[in-house]
């Protein structure tokens, strides 16, 4: 296991970094392994195994912060790259201090980290996953699957004193496949992991993922054209939650607010959406995707209460965004790599359950869309428009789910969508998938949920003009 920086390295590194005055300052070094497989028509396409280590030293003074990053661990090549970021916030003042360092271990929250498993392993399970998935139903033309497994140690030192440790596992296992028949074919996507070991695939097989796949891919072969129109929407349990990560989460992150960019800026105390809904984003949930048990500026993550029956609480934050704003960091400082400062992120973004039960809901329309997964979207955060494209969806007739339904898109605004929910399950579940957030260039993995939800209404884009709700 890696150990880091020694703590006068550290400290010195610091006090480099403030030379030149400065708030604040802090130092992230990482160590990554990971190694891969992805099988394709059969046999094993890719393999890879890669290392990720390095330094990044930051300086925050007032709103400016100077950044500057090494994968020459050496000291002289660490202090020259302390100096950078020194010089780029040009903070123009007598030397900042650096506290006295302390360590402290990061909670307890993952399954403990073991040796990579055996190249043949992760092998095997593909090769599971794509028998499994031929043998569900002789129209699937096509597998492609992958496995994946990483373990990143990071430890963060911070000029008010702290030096913090967490070491990450990571694994996803996913399943893609085409559905055939004549000239029609279909998709279909399944993945599942976490921050836990590739035992979890004793549990969750190979053979499940692949079946489930299989069967989104051969549902949309039989689906029929979407109507198109504005009518009833209900939005699936667990990875509708995607829906509301990219809707409502990323306007929910304190830098878009602070600079007044989100459709949420200075509404805190204020009604953004229906009293039913209240929305979660935690980074302490065991062994979930995005959870953190610091985030990598070394505060612990955190229970953030966003929306609470419709009042806007509070917005995810990190270190620098949270002292502009006056408030605490809510452990939501995250990174893609040392390359690369930290921006507030999403974690585990959820709404929890309600109290409808499923069919209570879908007997409610009487004629709609019910989405159970994306596939993908878009979202602008500065207005909250959104399009969603739906991976598995059913057309809603009397109050009962009839046919699938293909090439469905939902088109709306995220805060508007937020004040036609009329109703929620209580079903709400974690989607448990291989998701992974983009922003300003870096992508971190998160985890999404929520339980069955009705809008009232929703502009469904299809080939099939008409439908009312």
């Amino acid at each position: 296991m890696p150990t880091g920086l020694d703590h006068d390295l550290l400290a010195t590194l610091l006090a480099h970094a403030l030379r030149r005055g400065g708030d604040y300052a802090d130092v992230f070094f990482e160590h990554r392994t990971a190694q891969s497989f992805r099988l394709q028509d059969g046999r094993i396409h890719e393999a890879g195994l890669s290392v990720v280590r390095g330094v990044g030293i930051r300086v925050i003074a007032g709103e400016r912060a100077g950044y500057a990053h090494s994968d020459d661990l050496s000291p002289v090549a660490l202090r020259r790259a302390a100096g950078v970021a020194s010089l780029i916030a040009q903070a123009g003042s007598t030397a900042g201090d650096v506290a006295d360092l302390r360590s402290r271990a990061a909670p307890p929250l993952y399954r403990p980290a073991a040796e990579a498993s055996p190249a043949g392993a992760y092998v095997d399970l593909l090769a599971r996953a794509d028998v499994a998935a031929r043998a569900f139903d002789p129209r699937i033309a096509a597998v492609n699957a992958f496995v994946s497994d990483e373990t990143q140690f990071v430890q963060i030192a911070t000029s008010t004193g702290e030096i913090v440790t967490d070491l990450r596992p990571l694994v996803a296992l996913g399943v893609q496949t085409v559905a055939q028949h004549g000239a029609q074919r279909a998709n279909g996507y399944c993945a599942d992991g976490g921050r836990t070991a590739p035992a979890i695939y004793a549990v969750k097989t190979p053979e499940s993922i692949a079946i489930e796949s299989a069967r989104i891919a051969t549902t949309n072969l039989d689906a029929r054209e979407t109507p198109a129109g504005e009518m009833p929407v209900v939005v699936g349990a667990g990875g509708g939650g995607v829906l509301l990560h990219e809707a409502v989460g990323h306007g929910l992150e304190s830098d878009f607010n602070r600079q007044g960019t989100s459709l949420y800026s200075g509404r805190v105390g204020e009604r953004v959406a229906s009293e039913l809904v209240t929305i979660f984003d935690d980074g302490n949930l065991a062994e979930e995707r995005g959870s953190v048990a610091v985030d990598d500026e070394g505060t612990p993550g955190a229970h953030k209460v966003l929306i609470e029956n419709g009042i806007l609480r509070g917005y995810m934050q990190d270190r620098l965004n949270a002292k502009l704003m006056g408030v605490a960091s809510t452990g939501s400082g995250r990174r893609q790599s040392f390359r690369v400062m930290p921006h507030p992120r999403m974690c585990n973004t959820y709404m929890p359950s309600g109290t409808s039960t499923f069919e209570e809901i879908i007997g409610s329309v009487e004629r709609g869309i019910y989405a159970t997964s994306f596939a993908g979207g878009q979202v602008e955060i500065s207005k909250g428009d959104f399009v969603f494209m739906v991976a598995e969806g059913y057309l809603i007739e009397n109050g009962k789910i009839t046919a699938p339904v293909r090439g469905a898109t939902l088109i709306g605004n995220g805060p508007d969508a937020m004040t036609k929910v009329v109703a929620v399950g209580n079903d709400g579940r974690l989607a448990n998938r291989s998701y992974t957030c983009g922003k300003g260039g870096q992508m971190v993995p998160v985890g999404v949920g929520m339980p069955t939800v009705k809008l009232a209404s929703c502009t469904v884009g299809g080939s099939s003009v008409g439908a009312r709700g």
